[in-house]
This record gives structure tokens, C-alpha cells and sequence, in this order.
């Protein structure tokens, strides 16, 4: 099995490394920034689901239910907690 709070650590680290902050002082990248980068393919399996995990956690926030390469590139990922 999947070790989902490792994916979820991973993860912030990525969107830390390809984000930018926003207004709020909250580290936010695009979808289609995280899904196009190399080492976020090679390091996650399952993006989006591990985008779901961190989001049911309270760690990241996103538009919409499922995140859909193409369709939601331009959504905002949005990390929640340092």
C-alpha cells in the first residue's frame, strides 16, 4: 500500500519548490504546473489522488472535486499548512 502521509509530504515539498505565494502569504501552483513537471511524474503515481488525500486533510485547497489535466491546468492548488 501506499504510504499516503508520505505522498501528502512529498507533495507540499513539490508545490513549495513550483509555487509562488499569493496575496494571503499561501503557497499556490497551478495544476497543470504540478502535473507537467518531471519529478512531480516520476515521484507520484496517483496525482490526483494524492491531491484529494491532502485536500480531505485540510492541507491543500482546489476548485471543483477532481482535478482533470487539460481541462483544469489553470487551477490554483493551494497549500493550507507549513
Amino acid at each position: 500500500t501506499m504510504n499516503v502521509e508520505h505522498e501528502i509530504s512529498l507533495l507540499t515539498e513539490e508545490i513549495r519548490r513550483l509555487g509562488t505565494k499569493n496575496a494571503d502569504g499561501q503557497v499556490s501552483v497551478k495544476f497543470g504546473v504540478l502535473f507537467a513537471d518531471e519529478k512531480c511524474a516520476n515521484l507520484f503515481e496517483a496525482l490526483v489522488g494524492t491531491l484529494k488525500a491532502a485536500k480531505r486533510r485540510k492541507i491543500v485547497t482546489y476548485q471543483g472535486e477532481l482535478l482533470l489535466q487539460g481541462v483544469h491546468d489553470d487551477v490554483d492548488v493551494v497549500l493550507l499548512q507549513d
